[in-house]
């Protein structure tokens, strides 16, 4: 409203506007003299008017005729005339002081309010202009004639015609000027109201009340208990269940907007009510954009739906109340400006269906509210029943003995007077000399009729009635002014406003002090650290998440397929050997023909590509990701130790954890992926000596790697050798001792049989069990032998498949000249294929990867990033530390101060 303070000069030329219209209503005292006055006036005062001007000198004399014959008329002609007259030069003069409305586009930035304004300025005006005041004379004079034609036959009958016409004229005009006048004040309604329009680009200022109630709000968050910060004034309504606490506080509203039970208890949560002055009766939540029209039922109703649906919220599963304050607003023509905070009632005792503990959690939370040493205790007492049984004056006498910031309401009195209550009972309560709790003040108050549906101005005329006409305070003296909920009211606006004025300032110091301190604590223990709040560090992290995939996708093409190439040979090396390899070797060794290998490693390779492989390998590549990037970050980050920030590290890995925990490959890349890898595994033929050594070394490696733990088991099963024995005072134990004779019986058979199958005869079994029972005296089960078999064979084939591998590595021309038509390079052929199936899965999986993983786990990590923003609790979970809880105090300091300094500007100027 500041803006539209500086265009004063439009409010007062609308309002002047109101004398205007006046003026064009009646009669002035100048417009009252007759003409013939006027022309002999001017006549006077100028001679040569009188000498100069012969014509007007007869006109003159025409006049005085017409004049002495109707004085009457003239009187009222002539301030028909002078009055037009005067309004076309008044409405002239209006016009012309009107400023320019442009400033109007550049106040409201929504056109519709502007536009408003503007068309009923508009309006007004072309309604003033439409007003042909050349007409109204012109409509006149006929009627002058012939009112001067004294010696007309129908002379009466044609006066009285005139005059009707007259009278006629009058209405119409006055018809327009009605409309004109709905205008303006149409206009100054609209003025009014900008300025709690939203919309504004501009700061709007925010009523006084409203400054105090988000104040509350922030100070409510920031120290729930009252133990340290917030101790400034709010009216606290308390009183005992069903005693009338809730109705108090509709009464000052002036509006039913609590939900209300027959003697069930209602409220179950703190509600805290600001109530304010405005143009409209309405009510809205701080949470909620929406406006609540309390003079329609229908929105009273849903309000009170919503309120009641709010405080089942608020209670958790198990428990009748609840700390959590709804806070609401209502404002109002004629509403006193406060702060109240509805409590749920004092209850005697617990019935079925409440929680076990809901009387102490009630006296708890009104203890801790009622705590505030500065808080103003609107007890509330039941006049209908005895004084004895309340429970709340106990209750506040505890909290405030002296009765320095109470003040007892007592409700339905109304009851007490129809159960012929003793009035001078009464008195003494009003008087604070019944109760032993005292008070400020005492106040006597009707809030019902009996009827939950009675209107609350029907409420309120029944009150003012029942007290002017009451025999239990007729005879009462001095007692006036504290009855009447309209009394209470303003004694609590006044008490409170008294109690704000005395305690903002010292309120404001507290602050100060406050934030010195932490400000100290921050510069003594993270000097090098910018103040960053916990969304802050978050949006830092957030772009250092993001980095990290930027990062990823500079990774080469080399290290890509190096680090893929090993994984997948490491996922399907055991398949390879144990069912594919030794399978088709075993064969070779039973038949004798090498024709068996290649045949039994193209069925075995095709049925592995076409079922497991494909699906293999895009697990491997998932993982390769995975590792890789976490791999690079945490290498990122052991350089960037210096410079980066420890408290970002668990919320970031936190983040990777969960987008590569959401992350799954393209379906689309499997098929792809099969058919490849197909046609890669059918291709046997070794076209250069590169790939030929590639191959031959890619055997050599994997028969000494398998050679290498299969010996490592074959130890651990016959325990250690003579050697460890003898120089490293290591035994064997039974089981050991019995394996290492079965192992060398048959080391001995295959000595003498080099080429024996990989499969023992029954004859072969029996006979090494006797060479066993006849040397050792044990007796020998035949699952051990084919256990330590399995072992000592496979030992044995690998060291004659790795002599081999050793041997071929120089027959590549050989191999060319026959065309690879010799079946003994058998094994380097399939080795040649799985190593190139391997190198083109990786670099199929690399270009995947490089294409299209990178981008879609670059939009999950900013989908984790966007839920974990807006998850208060994952953020407060990752994102700990004193360093962290250190910020928010203060900023949260500092927001308080700055509100409490606008505060304290803002209430100094109303003074």
């Amino acid at each position: 409203m500041e803006i539209l303070a500086c265009r004063r000069p439009v409010l007062v030329s609308i309002l002047k506007n109101r004398k205007f219209i006046k003026r064009c209503h009646t009669f002035s005292h100048n417009q009252q003299r007759s003409m013939s006055h006027i022309m002999q006036r001017r006549m006077d005062r100028n001679p040569l008017f009188k000498i100069n001007n012969p014509q007007l000198s007869r006109h003159f004399a025409i006049m005085r005729v017409i004049s002495s014959v109707l004085k009457l008329r003239y009187l009222v002609l002539g301030s028909a005339v002078g009055g037009g007259v005067s309004v076309s030069r008044k409405y002239q003069e209006w016009k012309d002081s009107l400023p320019d409305l442009s400033w109007l586009e550049d106040v409201f930035p929504n056109n519709n309010i502007a536009n408003t304004i503007q068309t009923s300025l508009k309006s007004i005006l072309d309604t003033v202009q439409n007003i042909d005041f050349a007409k109204i004379v012109e409509d006149i004079s006929p009627i002058i004639t012939k009112a001067a034609t004294p010696n007309s036959k129908d002379y009466k009958q044609k006066l009285e015609i005139s005059q009707q016409e007259i009278i006629e004229i009058q209405l119409r005009y006055q018809k327009e000027l009605e409309k004109l006048e709905k205008e303006n004040k149409e206009l100054r309604k609209i003025l009014l109201l900008a300025k709690n329009h939203k919309m504004n680009m501009r700061k709007v200022k925010k009523s006084l009340i409203d400054m105090y109630s988000e104040l509350l709000d922030e100070l409510n968050d920031y120290d729930s208990n009252y133990q340290t910060q917030d101790h400034l004034p709010r009216v606290i309504v308390i009183g005992d269940q069903s005693s009338g606490k809730t109705s108090v506080l509709e009464m000052i509203a002036q509006a039913r907007i609590f939900p209300r039970g027959a003697g069930e208890m209602m409220t179950r949560a703190p509600v805290k009510v600001t109530l304010s002055e405005g143009p409209y009766h309405v009510a809205q939540f701080k949470d909620s954009a929406r406006e609540f029209d309390l003079t329609k039922e229908s929105e009273l109703a849903e309000l009170r739906k919503e309120v009641e649906a709010r405080m089942k919220n608020t209670v958790s599963r198990g428990n009748s109340v609840s700390n959590e304050v709804i806070s609401m607003t209502v404002r109002g023509p004629g509403l006193q400006r406060m702060v109240l905070v509805d409590l749920p009632g004092i209850i005697s005792s617990v019935t079925q269906g409440m929680a076990p503990d809901t009387r102490e959690c009630i006296r708890q939370m009104s203890t801790a509210y009622m705590s505030n040493p500065n808080a103003i205790i609107l007890c509330i007492q039941d006049g209908s029943v005895d004084a004895e049984r309340s429970n709340v004056t106990d209750l506040v006498s505890q909290i405030d003995p002296h009765g320095r910031r109470t003040i007892l309401v007592l409700t339905k009195v109304d009851l007490a007077e129809k159960n012929m209550a003793n009035a001078e009972r009464v008195n003494k309560i009003l008087s604070g000399s019944l109760f032993p709790m005292k008070a400020l003040g005492y106040f006597a108050v009707i809030t019902g009729k009996g009827n939950q549906n009675d209107s609350i101005d029907s409420i309120k005329e029944y009150e003012e009635n029942f007290f002017r006409n009451s025999k239990l305070f007729r005879e009462s003296i001095g007692i006036s002014s504290q009855l009447t909920t309209r009394n209470l009211s303003m004694a609590v606006s006044d008490c409170f406003w008294k109690m704000v004025r005395e305690t903002v300032e010292q309120q404001a110091d507290s602050f100060k002090a406050t934030r010195y301190n932490l400000e100290t604590e921050w510069k003594n223990n993270f000097p090098r650290y910018l103040e960053l709040d916990r969304d802050e560090l978050f949006e830092k992290a957030r772009g250092e998440v993001l980095n990290e995939v930027v990062n990823l996708s500079l990774v080469s093409v080399k290290d890509w397929e190096e680090k893929l190439s090993a994984e997948l040979w490491n996922g399907i090396s055991h398949y390879i050997i144990e069912n594919v390899y030794l399978p088709a070797g075993y064969s070779v060794n039973q038949t004798n023909s090498t024709a068996s290998f290649n045949t039994m490693v193209d069925i075995k390779l095709k049925q592995w590509a076409e079922e497991q492989l494909p699906r293999k390998s895009i697990n491997i590549g998932w993982v390769v990701l995975k590792d890789m990037f976490k791999t690079m970050f945490e290498e990122n980050q052991n350089q960037k130790l210096q410079a980066s920030d420890e408290i970002l590290e668990t919320l970031k890995m936190a983040v990777i954890d969960e987008a590569l925990k959401r992350h799954s490959w393209e379906d689309k890349a499997l098929e792809m992926l099969r058919v490849i890898q197909l046609n890669t595994l059918e291709d046997r033929c070794i076209k250069d000596k590169h790939n030929w050594d590639q191959a031959a070394q890619f055997l050599t490696s994997t028969l000494e790697n398998n050679l290498k733990v299969t010996d490592g088991l074959l130890k651990e099963m016959v325990g250690p050798s003579n050697y460890e024995k003898w120089f490293y005072w290591q035994s064997s134990t039974a089981e050991q001792t019995k394996r290492n004779n079965i192992k060398y019986e048959l080391e001995n058979l295959l000595h003498s049989n080099p080429n024996h199958s990989n499969l023992l005869s029954k004859d072969e079994q029996i006979t090494i069990s006797n060479n066993l029972k006849q040397k050792n005296g044990t007796p020998c089960e035949l699952d051990d032998i084919w256990q330590t078999w399995y072992l000592v064979y496979r030992r044995h084939y690998f060291k004659i498949a790795l002599e081999n591998a050793q041997n071929i590595k120089k027959h590549f021309y050989h191999y060319q000249e026959s065309n690879g038509l010799q079946n003994e390079y058998y094994d380097i052929e399939m080795f040649w294929r799985i190593t190139r199936m391997i190198k083109v899965t990786a670099n199929v999986l690399r270009q995947q990867i490089t294409n299209r993983e990178l981008r879609r786990l670059h939009k999950e990590l900013k989908e984790v990033l966007d839920e974990y923003s807006q998850n208060i609790e994952m953020k407060c979970k990752l994102l700990t530390g004193r360093r962290v809880t250190l910020v928010e105090e203060l900023n949260k300091v500092k927001q308080i101060q700055e509100k409490l300094e606008d505060f304290i500007q803002a209430l100094n100027k109303e003074k």
